[in-house]
């Protein structure tokens, strides 16, 4: 028997022995709610408790309770830090009634973050641990907070918007995790915030929101922030921001009486679900007649209604001398052409500009625009304030002369930051808006891959030619040459809409898609580089990473891997189907981490696909009929967890005939505990855990069960990974 396992049924007999003849004697001085939950929080962790417990001695009664500390009978503070401690938390945390500091960091503590707090808590430290899933709601209702650390751990998930009551809270730290979206608007009440560590995570948007905080020290390198620095910030003592792809402008703090963010005036012209920053226009209006509702008086009622009639009167005014002057304007534009009409629009809408937080100044290059109608690019320049100072060039082909110059790229050297490009039709109400700013040119990408030499080529894909894509920088990326079969089955308009969908996928375990090129017909797609190639290859061909890769070095890819697919499913809205997951779409960075390619390029696959998929041995049955769902994609994550087992291609023409397709080979095996001994990868040399080989077994079996309805989701899948590899360690 395993010494945790010996441990933990050992102190459970101690707590049965405790309750049955020593819990009618320690009742008496330490809160008997406080008694219960320090008993099961520390049987939970493995903590030992005293010998003397079980003669009759309470918590505060004993001294040397490990880590306890004790006020009046009650359990004011738990300090347990680096005491190698494993196990899961569970909601018996909330049965605390007075506990104001609960130290647990540096341990091996995993399972989720409780939902059951005690709102007593002063500090809470689990940093340095094995935490997964979200960060709960339920933290708003520590309202005494003043120190929040959770750092280093494997949270995923946004930060939730639970700050509304924290107001105290002086140190917040949550570094080091994998935690995206962007910051809660509710940061902004954190009053007396003094440090704040957002570093080491995958967070987004802009830092609008803390900008009036009284920081002392804030960190938020190597995450995806952008847009500019509100220039409050810059005067933080201890302020780093590495690794963040920020605009080179400052924003300017607004004046004390500014109001609340223009962006809500825009929030048309964003595409569904997108936020703006700043509080939303109901909340505006319910604040404003709350206000009025207590101030307003008979007589002030009374002078409203001459000042709306005065207001209306002159607004009439000003309209119609508008409008004369505006029909004198375009006759004469009608000379000039379109460029003098955008400058003369920017002229015009110079005030529209400035209150907008989220909008800069275009650097004076040539900028690409998608193919969209001439009038609504005007009215979009018109709404959104763009300095367009420089021409502008838009990717129609068409619409160009015979003889007409080729398009003036951008200076390679760069990325050119785009505006807010919205492809509309004249009959769509809704705009669909790509966000995604980085516009790499064909001449930069030509660069970067030495014109797509064969050097450069990594391999061909199912969509796409990838090449490697060296920066002036040192930088590498990699370039995927979408072939014309595939992206010739979306528009122009369709393609930016999927470059924008992709765009939003923010995970540890995907590749994070860096730009896209649009030009000359071509349709390119950047990302990150991984340096250790496919799990395909570092499984079959590379002996060098196959030695690295241990038994729980293969768990944990398998879990990495789920996660990728339980955030494609489960968290993204609307969810998104992979369509390819395969053990080459499963790419290994510097680290030997997981990170899954072609997320979000299911629309680019066509019928016959599916018909390919089947025979590469990763297809699910349903795909003989033209089926493909997300259980498809937990069959093929099924069939890549075999390949990790065995070591062996999910279909090996050099195979005897009875063994080429891994799943038919290996399904009757796998509750025969002597064939799935026999079916483990020989590299291994039989350094694995045979009660986690049977239950990887079980899982396997689930993901490739013939009919979908019997296979589990992601999500369930995640949680019995994360169990076996808990058990193992």
């Amino acid at each position: 028997m395993r010494p945790r396992l010996y441990l933990k049924i050992r102190m459970w007999v101690v707590v049965c022995l405790l309750f049955y003849f020593a819990a009618p004697l320690v009742c008496g001085y330490t809160d008997p709610r406080d008694f219960y939950a320090v008993i099961n929080l520390y049987a939970s962790l493995g903590v030992p408790p005293p010998g003397p417990i079980i003669f009759g001695v309470d918590p505060c009664g004993l001294p040397n309770w490990q880590g306890l500390e004790c006020e009046n009978g009650n359990i004011i503070g738990i300090t347990l830090s680096g005491a190698n401690l494993g196990g899961e938390l569970d909601d018996d945390l909330g049965s605390f009634t007075s506990i104001r500091l609960l130290d647990l960091s540096n341990n091996h503590i995993g399972g989720s973050i409780p939902t059951d707090l005690p709102s007593t808590l002063r500090t809470f430290n689990l940093s340095g641990n094995k935490l997964v899933g979200t960060i709960p709601d339920t933290l708003s209702s520590l309202s005494e907070l003043t120190n929040l650390s959770l750092s280093d751990n494997h949270l995923t998930g946004p930060i939730p918007d639970v700050f509304q009551q924290l107001g105290g809270l002086v140190n917040f730290d949550v570094s080091g995790n994998s935690l995206t979206n962007e910051l809660p608007y509710s940061m902004g009440n954190l009053s007396s915030l003094t440090t704040l560590h957002l570093q080491n995570n995958q967070l987004s948007g802009t830092l609008d929101v803390l900008q009036n905080l009284h920081l002392r020290d804030l960190n938020v390198e190597n995450n995806m922030f952008s847009g500019t620095i509100p220039e409050k910030l810059l005067s933080v003592p201890n302020f780093r921001r590495d690794g963040n792809p920020f605009d080179s402008t400052i924003l300017p703090s607004p004046p004390a009486s500014a109001p609340p963010s223009y962006s809500n005036v825009l929030s048309p012209l964003l595409a569904p679900g997108t936020k703006a920053d700043g509080p939303s226009a109901s909340q505006l209006l319910g604040a404003r007649r709350k206000e009025k509702k207590s101030n307003v008086t008979w007589i002030g009622i009374a002078g409203s209604l001459v000042t709306g009639i005065l207001a209306l009167v002159l607004c009439l005014f000003i309209s119609r001398h508008c409008r004369r002057r505006l029909s004198e304007k375009s006759a004469n534009s009608h000379s000039t052409g379109t460029d003098n009409v955008l400058m003369n629009t920017h002229t015009q809408d110079k005030s529209l500009k400035k209150p907008f937080n989220q909008v800069q100044k275009v650097p004076k290059e040539v900028v690409l625009y998608p193919i969209v109608e001439d009038s609504l690019i005007k009215d979009v320049v018109m709404k959104q304030g763009i300095d367009h100072s420089s021409s502008t060039t838009r990717l129609d082909e068409k619409r160009l002369p015979p003889d007409a110059p080729p398009t003036a790229p951008v200076p390679s050297e760069s990325v050119v930051t785009n505006p807010i490009i919205t492809c509309l039709t004249p009959r769509e109400n809704a705009s669909e808006i790509v966000d995604f700013s980085k516009l790499f040119t064909i001449a930069s990408l030509q660069q970067y891959t030495n014109s797509f030499a064969r050097e450069s080529l990594i391999g061909e894909g199912t969509l796409c030619s990838v090449y490697r894509a060296q920066l002036p920088d040192g930088k590498v990326l990699v370039v995927k040459k979408l072939d014309k079969a595939a992206s010739g089955r979306l528009n122009n308009r369709q393609f930016l809409a999927l470059v924008s969908s992709i765009s939003k996928l923010h995970h540890a375990n995907i590749v994070e898609l860096v730009g896209y090129c649009l030009e000359h017909g071509q349709r390119l797609l950047v990302y990150n580089y991984c340096s250790n190639g496919m799990l395909n290859e570092a499984l079959s061909l590379d002996d060098e990473i196959n030695k690295k890769l241990s038994w729980n070095d293969r768990m944990h890819l398998a879990l990495q891997a789920a996660k990728a697919l339980e955030y494609l499913h489960e968290v993204c809205q609307p969810p998104i189907v992979h369509g390819n997951f395969t053990s080459a779409n499963v790419l290994l960075d510097d680290d030997l981490a997981v990170k899954v390619s072609d997320c979000g390029l299911a629309p680019l696959l066509s019928s016959n696909f599916f018909t390919q998929l089947q025979g590469s041995g990763y297809g699910a049955p349903e795909l003989e009929l033209g089926n493909y769902s997300w259980q498809s994609d937990v069959y093929s994550f099924g069939v890549v967890m075999l390949e990790l087992l065995s070591g062996r291609k999910a279909n090996d023409r050099l195979r005897p005939r009875g063994e080429q397709y891994l799943v038919r080979w290996a399904f009757s095996q796998l509750h025969d505990i002597d064939a799935l001994s026999r079916m483990v990868d020989p590299s291994l040399a039989g350094a694995y855990p045979t009660k986690s080989l049977s239950r990887l077994a079980d899982i396997v079996s689930l993901c490739i069960q013939p009919q979908p309805e019997f296979r589990p989701p992601m999500s369930e899948i995640v949680q019995k990974l994360l169990r076996m590899i808990q058990r193992d360690l």
